[in-house]
């Protein structure tokens, strides 16, 4: 069955043509046909050639034509043949080579028009019959150029909304790994706090934090799979929560701004606050720093954001923190770099431009 499926249209075709011939020969009323071995052999020859056409459409067109050009002058009656060239002549424009497929039409057409002037009298080609054979070699052609902009413009959509579902997936996985990082990050620092510590006092302020901790991390889980409505959008005015949690945990942050504060878009607020909280679950993690300073700089064509720490710096090992940062940063048009300071600990840094490049 799936062998039928795939060859059901050169099936058809060859049925038709052989069924064409064979009513022709039926109905014509001379006693002996005029090489009509040679016909038949070219029919079975032109419809073989057809089950080829995927693999060699140029060839296959070309070949079917000249079965085409040995059949009609030195047989009779004139069978279906030219109908398995029409089929690989649309094939062959179908399939993207169009000019090719206009050559050979062309050159049929041509010859046809040679064979026919040779013939004088016995012309078997009038002119009304010349010019709809050359109509119909034209339609072919352009119905398999329309066909082939056809599948190749689905074919552009389909593959376009493949990379938007990627991106989309990209996106919700950079999300989910933000918010789940940076708060599960924060709830174990406090954890292993309150597992260790002597103090009772700590330890219930360590389980304090704990728990507004975790009530923070589900309600922006909430948002994001509720595909980040743009009231729940995090945004730089939420820099200072970032601050206060890290604070809980022992950190000393300290904000700076650095130019007069302007509205930002959306997407791009939203990539400054997520590097800021990234940044920020890094020092809590692995930096063992004590302060942390986050500078936000505006300018009219970008907002920058660069967090230093004064931990043990060092070179970063590669992840999906930093690595998410980053393609943030590029995807607005801007960059990201993360490195270990001169005079001790580590600096994040992005540059984020107001307007996208395209």
């Amino acid at each position: 069955m799936a062998i039928l499926r795939r060859y059901a249209a050169e099936i058809a075709v060859t049925v038709a043509v052989i069924a064409g011939s064979v009513v022709v020969s039926l109905g014509d009323g001379a006693e002996t046909p005029r090489n009509a071995a040679v016909g038949w052999v070219c029919v079975a020859l032109a419809c073989a050639a057809l089950f080829l056409r995927r693999r060699y459409p140029l060839p296959v067109t070309i070949f079917t034509a000249v079965c085409c050009a040995i059949y009609y002058p030195r047989t009779d009656p004139d069978g279906f043949v030219l109908l398995a060239f029409a089929f690989a002549l649309y094939n062959n424009a179908s399939t993207g080579r169009i000019r090719s497929a206009a050559v050979v039409a062309a050159v049929s057409m041509g010859g046809v028009a040679i064979g026919e002037m040779g013939a004088g009298a016995s012309r078997q080609v009038d002119n009304f019959a010349f010019l709809l054979m050359a109509g119909w070699f034209i339609a072919l052609v352009a119905v398999g150029t329309v066909t082939y902009y056809r599948r190749e413009a689905e074919r552009t959509k389909e593959s376009e909304a493949q990379r938007r579902a990627t991106d989309e997936r990209v996106r919700i996985a950079r999300e989910l790994h933000d918010v789940l990082g940076h708060n599960l990050a924060l709830i174990n620092v406090q954890a292993g706090a309150a597992l260790h510590g002597k103090d009772p006092a700590k330890a219930e302020e360590a389980l304090t934090t704990i728990k507004q901790t975790s009530k923070e991390a589900l309600r922006e889980l909430r948002a994001t799979l509720g595909m980040l409505r743009q009231a729940d959008t995090p945004s730089l005015a939420r820099v200072a929560e970032l601050a206060e949690s890290a604070g809980a945990h022992g950190l000393t942050v300290r904000t700076e701004i650095d130019g007069a504060a302007t509205e930002l878009p959306p997407d791009v607020e939203h990539a400054a606050f997520r590097v800021v909280q990234e940044a920020l679950t890094n020092v809590a993690r692995h930096a063992a720093a004590n302060t942390v300073v986050v500078r936000i700089g505006y300018t009219p064509h970008d907002v920058s954001v660069q967090i230093d720490d004064d931990g043990r710096g060092g070179t970063a090992e590669p992840g999906n923190g930093i690595r998410g940062m980053t393609e943030r940063a590029e995807a607005l048009g801007g960059e990201l770099t993360a490195a270990a300071r001169e005079d001790g600990g580590f600096r994040v840094r992005a540059r984020l431009p107001l307007r996208v490049k395209k």
